[in-house]
């Protein structure tokens, strides 16, 4: 009985350390892929997502500020529309 308990007990071992190698060989290629994934994106002349979040923000302040200036120019052009627009009370003059 002794005998097979060992038996039991040696490929418990065997197999605790194959699922130990398993693990390594996993972290083995990850780190090699997330390596070979860095490469590739580092050639491909991609922006990180901090810099995509900044120039993202940079373009929704520009945008506000473009509306804030169309808004006043609107303004603008409508009271330069009212100065422009002859009044009923002023004489015009007759031209010869």
């Amino acid at each position: 009985m002794q005998s097979q308990s060992r038996f039991f007990d040696d490929i418990a071992r065997v197999a605790s350390g194959a699922a130990g190698a398993l693990t390594g060989i996993r972290d083995e290629v990850e780190a090699r892929v997330r390596d070979q994934l860095e490469r590739v994106l580092a050639g491909m002349d991609v922006v990180s997502r901090e810099e995509f979040e900044a120039v993202k923000a940079m373009a929704a302040k520009a945008r506000e500020e473009q509306d804030s200036l169309q808004r006043r120019l609107l303004v603008l052009e409508e009271r330069l529309a009212k100065l422009d627009q002859p009044s009923s009370n002023t004489p015009r003059s007759s031209t010869l």
